[in-house]
């Protein structure tokens, strides 16, 4: 007997406000768990003083880079699951950073947004791009199904991928 196919959670957005603060570190520290697992000479209260510094940085550095970017809370079924950070400008969409809770991963949430973010870029003609961390074959696999492909290397760490349309001849001589 089949298994009744479940209902695409609804996905919306909504923009980060100064209540979020903790909210918000709960994301981050799920998205460093397996770096903060290996720091075992470290406390529960030391790791997370290290991710309050570490959300702060990377907070100021893209205020400070990015200062016109969306900053929203991805709510799934209305309750609180993650952050995305998109920079739009006349050149080009740039996904700064896109974050799930564990519960609302393998739902297809990334996808949907990272979807109408390439809607977007269709409708406009612009371009998006993303970096993933150069380890992380995961995140990098899940792009290129959505038909991201690597253009490069940012700082050794990071690979620089975009959007490009399946029937774009650049894409396909890559």
């Amino acid at each position: 007997m089949e298994e009744p196919a479940q209902a695409a959670p609804r996905v919306e957005l909504r923009a980060v406000a100064p209540e979020d603060d903790e909210f918000l570190l709960e994301v981050y520290a799920s998205s460093r768990a397996d770096e903060m697992a290996l720091a075992t000479h470290w406390t529960d209260e030391q790791k997370r003083a290290f991710l309050r510094w570490q959300l702060g940085a990377q907070r100021a550095d893209y205020e400070r880079n990015y200062p016109g970017a969306d900053y929203d809370v991805i709510l799934v079924d209305g309750r609180p699951a993650g952050r995305l950070w998109v920079e739009r400008t006349r050149e080009g969409i740039h996904l700064l950073d896109i974050a799930l809770l564990p519960w609302a991963q393998r739902r297809g949430v990334g996808a949907s947004l990272v979807g109408e973010l390439i809607e977007e870029a269709r409708a406009s003609g612009k371009s998006l791009s993303h970096t993933v961390f150069i380890t992380n074959d995961g995140a990098r696999r899940f792009y290129e199904r959505l038909g991201f492909v690597v253009t490069g290397e940012a700082g050794g760490a990071y690979l620089l991928m975009e959007w490009r349309e399946p029937n774009d001849k650049a894409a396909r001589a890559d």
